[in-house]
């Protein structure tokens, strides 16, 4: 791949998602576009950036998906998930004792294995009579379709799952494992890229965007931060990859004392939105 070809391939997958791609990564972003090359009939990454540079949308939104990073585990971050089941959960259902009403978002959820796992620690928790919103979203529409159809191999389920999890949660079939209908009545997948409308998204009381905003450039970043902000309610919370800060949006959240990566809303952006209303 030309450096030529490389930058356009950066430009495109930066406009249409907000993804970076470090330079020298061309080899590898090659081993990248071979399923889409197959699936288009391409023998030739040139090509296919030629077809690109044509304006083909339906194309340009394959090459970006294939750019995504679909890496995941179930209960991954198991210090995470110890603070949302002990901490952060208990506290919102005490702030939502009178509506009993959560609405949750697991942003980038890649094959599903984050939303599955919250659905399992909700389904642990005494929520009779309350009404949960538990969304999960990806760029990737194989991803979102995986995730949906709950299909797992036993490497998938022996990555974060106990043996007790898998026959709570899972049937056993002969090429995996089903994810419960239990859950699965739990959990709403759509497809959706974090560079659009956030129009449809409004008081979410927990966002996890966790290990995806790494991928960004820096507007990229500060965007979704602003706008995962405006989504938050008064009490919601952010969770990012504990490697992951609210640089440069820090007038928006206070981190939580106790662990890296989670964040409230600022009381002062509240203050302002409820002014603007």
């Amino acid at each position: 791949m030309t450096p030529d070809d490389f930058h356009f391939l950066a430009r495109l997958v930066r406009r249409r998602a907000g993804l970076s791609l470090g330079d020298g990564k061309s080899a590898g972003l090659e081993q990248r576009l071979m399923p889409v090359m197959r699936r288009f009939g391409f023998r030739e990454a040139d090509t296919l950036i030629g077809e690109l540079r044509l304006g083909n949308d339906t194309l340009a939104a394959a090459v970006t998906e294939a750019m995504t990073v679909n890496e995941t585990s179930f209960f991954r971050d198991p210090r995470q998930f110890a603070r949302l089941r002990d901490e952060l959960l208990p506290r919102l259902l005490a702030a939502h004792r009178e509506d009993r009403h959560l609405r949750i978002w697991s942003a980038a959820c890649a094959a599903g294995q984050e939303a599955w796992s919250l659905a399992m620690m909700l389904d642990a928790m005494p929520l009779h009579g309350w009404t949960v919103d538990l969304i999960a979203t990806d760029i990737c529409g194989d991803a979102v379709g995986r995730a949906e159809a709950g299909h797992y191999s036993q490497h998938d389920v022996m990555r974060g799952l106990s043996e007790e999890d898998v026959a709570r949660h899972f049937a056993a079939q002969e090429s995996g494992f089903l994810i419960s209908d239990r859950l699965k009545r739990m959990v709403r997948f759509r497809k959706f890229n974090l560079m659009d409308s956030y129009g449809w998204l409004d008081g979410l009381d927990l966002v996890l965007c966790r290990n995806v905003l790494m991928h960004f450039d820096r507007a990229a970043r500060l965007s979704v931060l602003e706008r995962l902000a405006e989504t938050l309610s008064p009490d919601g919370l952010l969770v990012l990859g504990d490697t992951e800060t609210v640089q440069g949006c820090a007038d928006l959240y206070h981190e939580l004392p106790g662990g890296s990566g989670i964040y409230a809303k600022a009381r002062a952006q509240i203050a302002r939105l409820s002014a603007a209303i």
